[in-house]
Parts: structure tokens; sequence; C-alpha cells
């Protein structure tokens, strides 16, 4: 029987939700998970997984598993015109910067099951075909109405709700919270295909004309792509029921693309909008839920997903007495900074790759290709995108949580991965789920005595080069939050200083 009482109710089980119910199931916290869907999505449009969402899986231990099963490209292709006008190798191009330097084709359709399977494993079943009615606040709780697949409704009580419903969030209509943006004129479609030809060959592919956008993106297994491009409205106006034999293949023949077979097809509208806040009391707003903008650059999924590693261990240390309430307070500063900035860069970079506008036209025919090719040869560019598009470059400096500065690692940073002698890192650590103390070099006896004293594991890494590299500095003191990013960073270690930070949000280590 469903637990009537969890301490989290979780609405909607696409990425975000199932990531946000492991992280939770991993700590131990009781939770649902409901969906109004009848099963996970068999089509998608979500294929990226950054290398901080991978970092991410890897404290989960799902990582070596979605690498697996995904595919690692090494190259993007710009043709224009039928032309190849560039082609950036890039290989590796975050190495020594996260264990997953390299870009990794992993869609939806395939990636919702793959997490399905761990969360059945932990011993949590998603409720399919049941859907939020509405749901009432007080100070200290939240009480649902569910409807489940019968028709037949029911209470549930819960600590705190976390939205993860889409982008037609009941959440977010029940707070009330606005959703300002708009949507792009054109529609797209997409595809899943088996094909020959030029773009069969394992690496990205982006055709830009003056009026047409094509994106063929490499899958595992041979000549498999999805296919994404602008949908051009028929003749009598009519945009229902579109199939493959509708969608113009002027460029893909331009391309020298054969489509052998089209798995499924579908089409959507994109959008760009932000909630105008993230949360209210006992309910939070994540993923689709409280923002959505453009593919441009792979973001979105993996943006749901860092929402829920985000909120996942504070709702956990909250409810499980080990922090003060007060700690949930910093989600949404954190996120909806992060949110407004990519909506506004996707925008950005969608408008200029798809717009009729003459001026776009003439960058993304005789500007972009030449220069980018040019570019991406330069080791400093590429290190430059892969930390943007990895997300591995986001920060919440101007956190509550953050304090303080040591060597080049301000608090809020991402900790910077470093590899040991022998071939371990510093990531290793991080499974732990929890709290600890970094320094690199050599910790002083006080704040051995702290940190026991405290309960705080202490994680002494012999002071390298690596590690001045990254911009550590030697025998500082990194506080780490449970989702790997710098809570403190002490220059001095002053034990003291350490004792305050963790009293002021009543943190206590896991048991």
């Amino acid at each position: 029987m469903p637990d009537s009482s969890p301490q989290i109710l979780i609405v909607g089980a696409g990425p975000t939700g199932l990531v946000l119910a492991l992280w939770l199931a991993r700590f131990g916290v009781r939770l649902r998970i409901i969906d109004r869907a009848a099963g996970p999505g068999t089509t998608s449009r979500a294929l990226g997984v950054q290398a901080r969402t991978l970092e991410y899986y890897r404290q989960l231990g799902l990582a070596d598993e979605v690498v697996a099963r995904g595919h690692q490209f090494g190259a993007i292709n710009l043709w224009v015109r039928g032309r190849r006008r560039a082609r950036a190798a890039f290989g590796d191009m975050g190495k020594g910067l996260s264990p997953y330097p390299y870009m990794l084709i992993f869609p939806q359709d395939e990636h919702e099951p793959l997490l399905i399977e761990h969360l059945t494993a932990a011993g949590v079943t998603v409720e399919r075909r049941t859907e939020l009615v509405d749901f009432v606040q007080d100070a200290d709780q939240v009480t649902a109405r569910l409807r489940g697949p019968d028709g037949t409704e029911e209470t549930c009580m819960a600590d705190y709700i976390a939205g993860c419903d889409g982008a037609r969030s009941a959440v977010r209509e029940a707070i009330g919270a606005g959703f300002p943006g708009g949507t792009y004129a054109q529609r797209f479609y997409v595809a899943d295909a088996v094909v020959q030809g030029p773009v069969a060959d394992g690496e990205l592919h982006l055709a830009l004309g003056d009026a047409d956008f094509v994106g063929a993106f490499p899958m595992k297994g041979a000549g498999r792509v999805r296919i994404i491009g602008i949908v051009r409205t028929p003749e009598d106006g009519s945009e229902a029921n579109l199939t493959w034999d509708d969608v113009g293949k002027d460029v893909l023949r331009q391309l020298g693309v054969t489509v052998e077979r089209v798995n499924w097809f579908s089409t959507y509208r994109v959008h760009h909008r932000v909630a105008d806040r993230f949360r209210q009391a006992r309910a939070f707003l994540l993923g689709d839920a409280a923002h959505i903008h453009s593919p441009a650059g792979a973001q979105g999924m993996n943006t749901g997903i860092a929402d829920a590693t985000n909120i996942a261990w504070k709702l956990a240390a909250v409810v499980q007495g080990r922090a003060m309430p007060a700690l949930l307070e910093s989600y949404e500063p954190e996120r909806i900074a992060f949110a407004r900035r990519l909506v506004a860069t996707t925008d950005q970079a969608f408008t200029a790759a798809t717009s009729p506008n003459a001026f776009a036209r003439f960058l993304r025919v005789w500007i972009v290709p030449p220069l980018f090719g040019r570019l991406a040869r330069l080791a400093r560019f590429q290190r430059f995108m892969f930390r943007t598009i990895s997300q591995t470059a986001l920060n919440y400096r101007h956190s509550p949580l953050s304090d303080g500065q040591a060597g080049q690692v301000h608090a809020g940073d991402r900790l910077p991965w470093v590899t040991m002698d022998g071939g371990a890192d510093n990531f290793g650590a991080l499974t732990s789920l929890d709290w600890q103390v970094h320094i690199y070099g050599q910790p002083s006896d006080s704040i051995v005595a702290m940190c026991k004293a405290m309960g705080m594991a202490l994680h002494a890494f012999a002071a390298s080069a690596a590690a001045t590299r990254a911009g550590l500095a030697t025998d500082a003191v990194y506080l780490v939050r449970p989702d790997g990013y710098v809570g403190l960073a002490d220059p001095t270690a002053d034990p003291d200083r350490l004792r305050r930070y963790v009293e002021r949000l009543g943190i206590a280590p896991r048991a």
C-alpha cells in the first residue's frame, strides 16, 4: 500500500523526479512519486548527458552504466548548402577538468527506464496514472488530494511536495507562480532513424542554411541518428497529424543522406519560460515545471537533474533533523539565477540558428562556420566550451551557503577535480553524500580535533602540482557540500570558523 504520510511527495516521474527520488531513497527518506502518464515516454528530444550530470551519477553509482549505454562523440560538423564548411574535433576536450571529459549522447527515452530500474531496486515504485488534484499547506505539512487509476481519490499528507510535473505543472499552478516567457514561431520535428551517408559516422552534424536547420545526432548502433529539423507548415495551414512524409527532405538530400528506416517521429514547439519563483513554503518547483528553454546546448534535462540534486540533500537533511529548515531557503536563489541566464543564452543561440532574418542568415552561412572551425582548434576555446556546456563552470558564489575564498576556489564553486598518484581522485569521497572537509596538504591538529568533535569526515590529500593547477590552496580548509560544491573556503584553516559555519546551519553528519 502507498504511504499516506511520506516525508516527500514527488509529482512527476520524468528524469528530474526520478533523480530526486533516487537521491532521497539513498538518504533513507520516506517518499512517494506519482505520475499521471501510464508509462515513461517512448519518444524524446532530450539527448545529451553533460559531464556534471555524470559526476552526480557517479555519487549515486550510476555513471559507469550510463556511459556504457550511451554514445561518446568527438567531433561537430557544420554544413552549409550541402557542403561541409567546418569540422571541430574535440575528443577529450575536458581532459583534466572532469572524470568525464567528453560529450555523451544518451536519449531520454532510454535514460528514464534506467533510472526507474535503479529506483525499483531501491524499493520505490512509480505510481502510474495517478495525478495531483490539489493541495493545501499549513505550518507543519502539505495535504494533497490524489486521484488514482480507477478514479478513486485519497488524501496524502507529506512534509514537503516537489513539483517535477513539467511545463503544465499542477504544482506551479497551485502555488500561483507565474511562468513568463514565450513560444518560438517555428514547429520542429524529431525522428529516430537509421540512415546511410556522411552523417552516419558517429559524429554530430549540423546543417545551417538560408531557411532550414537540420541536426543529425549520433546514437549508439550502426547508422542510427536522431534527426531534428524545422517543419514547414503544409499548404492547407494544418499542423495536425504530421508524419515523416510531410517533412521537407531538401537538406538531407544535399547532405547525401539516405533514410532507410524511421523508428518513430514526432513534432513539437519550443518554449522559453522561467517561473517567477521556485518555492512557496513547503512546495518546490523543479525541471520543466520551473524552466523550459530551447534545446541549444543540450541543457534542459541536465538542468532539471541539477535542480533535483540541489534540493535532495537539503530536504533529506531537514526532514531527518540534520539541518535547520533555513537550509531550504538556498534552493531558489541558487537555481533560479542559473535558469534565467540559461534561458537568455540558449534563446540567443537558438534564434541565431533558426531565424529567417537576413542578418541571421548571413551570420550562419558566411561567418559562423569558418570562425567556429578556427576557434575550435584552440585548446583554450575547447576548455571554455567544455566548462560552459558541461555545467562544470556553474557556481553558487552568491548563495547564502557560500563563505570565503582559498586560492582560486571560491565558496559556491564546484569542487575542482584532482587526480592522485595511483589513479585515485578526490571525487571518490563524494559518494558518501555527506558534508566533508577537504585539505590539500597537512591538516593541523586543531582541525583534526574539530572535525572529530563534530563527527565531520576529514579527507587530507597530499599537496600536489595537480591541486595547485586546479586552484586549490595548500593547507586550506574546504568544507564540501553533499552535492560537491564548496560551502566554506578558508585559507587560514581556522577551526572556529569551521565550527561557526556548521552551527549556523545546524549541520549534523549522516548517522
